[in-house]
């Protein structure tokens, strides 16, 4: 860094001054704070270590004018015994620390590696946010790896036509969001986009949120009741969870998509209805056809444009991302920091929860960090019972591809030292031919003399 050092103890700047050239910083002296305020006003520096008394402008101005200059400069009061108010004050008006004297040089050394560490980390984050607002073009989707720039162009592309889509994504990969996504981008945008969760409504209440009743359907039906389809008119419906409806609803929702009409319970009116819709599932509704538990017709209509959110685990270099943006939505405006090694190790951990479960991870972290500026990794990526093996997977699993190559190349190197190479004979003990074992040594890389 670019270090101002203030100090009229010329003892002092001497040594300090030496101390932080060794370790690596750019180190200019002034004497008294005129000379300082020049130098500040000359060029621009990264730190200011500036005592408090000394000839000209005192430390505490200098302070407030270098903050002036530039409130980008980390600032550390060096005082004597004695006035340790004025340091603390100076910390109130913006200081980054302050030394006492008698000090050590490695403290100040030390210090500014903290600082340089928070600086680094800053610029990074101001990075990332800036990645962040070139990435989320699509309505507060974030995302640069290969796989989620694949699902913004699909929902770019499908959100001009009325196709219904089918979402299919593990918990928490933001189907919803997806969904509202697509519609805010689809010409259908200033019609209201209605959606259903299948699992949070009792399947005895289903139908009647869906297509609505007339008045007198049953026993508590006071007033006609508009269903949430016909809601939808000219809009959007969303049909989350739809893997957990009821195959008797699933063919009176068949009808509509079909037809594009319904009616509602006790009812004999046929009314038309003008929606575009998208279902989600977190099941393989194939598997389910097969197995009996969803209707075939009804897969075959909702699954026109199929579309794949990635789990978190898939979604490569998008959890630094992720993180800052979760950061700055729910910080309420503190600036907090993850250290490298704690962000490596959320990068290594399975998310099965997924992007639900990594917000609320962040949101944890900062109701837990109190006044520290760092949040904490236990407080990140907890180790649970369930997933008790989330944190051991490696940053890198191997294919089988490459597991079955690395078991053949050790067995048959095993089995051409046994034999002394003698292919032939090896060939033999392993079962192939002599063409196929040369084939596979050739391709391992395999060393040995001919027979």
């Amino acid at each position: 860094m670019k270090v101002l050092v203030a100090d009229d103890e010329k003892t002092i700047t001497l040594t300090l001054e030496e101390e932080l050239q060794e370790a690596g910083h750019d180190v200019t002296v002034a004497h008294t704070g005129d000379d300082a305020l020049a130098a500040l006003q000359r060029e621009r520096f990264d730190c200011l270590i500036s005592d408090i008394n000394m000839p000209g402008i005192k430390g505490d101005e200098l302070l407030r004018l270098a903050k002036g200059l530039d409130d980008t400069v980390s600032v550390i009061i060096v005082t004597g015994f004695g006035t340790i108010e004025s340091a603390v004050q100076a910390m109130r008006d913006g200081a980054e620390d302050y030394i006492q004297k008698p000090f050590v040089n490695e403290q100040i050394v030390v210090l500014l590696e903290k600082i340089a560490e928070v600086r680094d980390l800053k610029e990074e984050n101001k990075n990332l946010r800036e990645q962040v607002e070139e990435i989320s073009g699509v309505e507060n989707l974030i995302g640069s790896s290969t796989a989620m720039q694949d699902v913004f162009r699909i929902m770019k592309t499908v959100a001009r036509t009325d196709s219904n889509i089918l979402i299919v994504g593990e918990t928490g990969t933001g189907k919803e969001r997806v969904a509202r996504a697509i519609h805010n981008l689809s010409p259908r945008r200033t019609k209201p986009l209605v959606a259903i969760s299948c699992a949070a409504i009792p399947s005895a209440l289903l139908e009647d949120e869906l297509f609505g009743h007339e008045k007198g359907a049953f026993t508590d039906a006071r007033d006609r009741k508009v269903g949430r389809i016909e809601r939808a008119g000219g809009g959007t419906f969303f049909l989350d969870d739809i893997d957990d409806m009821p195959l008797a609803t699933q063919v009176k929702l068949l009808r509509v998509l079909q037809e594009r009409e319904l009616e509602r319970l006790g009812g004999e009116e046929t009314i038309k209805v003008d929606i575009r819709v998208i279902a989600a599932t977190k099941l393989d509704l194939a598997e389910m056809v097969h197995d009996g538990k969803f209707r075939e017709d009804l897969y075959y209509r909702l699954n026109v444009v199929p579309l794949r959110l990635p789990p978190v685990r898939e979604r490569t270099g998008d959890i630094p991302l992720l993180v800052r943006h979760f950061i700055d939505r729910l910080s309420g405006g503190r600036e907090y920091q993850i250290r490298d090694e704690d962000l490596l190790v959320m990068e290594s951990y399975y998310w099965p929860g997924n992007v639900r479960e990594l917000e609320h991870a962040i949101e944890r972290g900062i109701a837990l960090a109190g006044n520290a500026t760092f949040l904490k990794r236990e407080h990140l990526v907890e180790r649970s019972p369930v997933h008790k093996m989330a944190l051991n997977v490696p940053r890198r699993i191997q294919t089988l591809k490459e597991v079955v190559e690395e078991a053949e190349t050790e067995h048959i190197k095993e089995v051409l030292k046994i034999t002394a190479n003698h292919r032939a004979q090896a060939a033999s003990l392993l079962g192939i031919s002599r063409k196929n074992l040369w084939e596979k040594m050739k391709l391992y890389g395999i060393d040995g003399p001919a027979d």
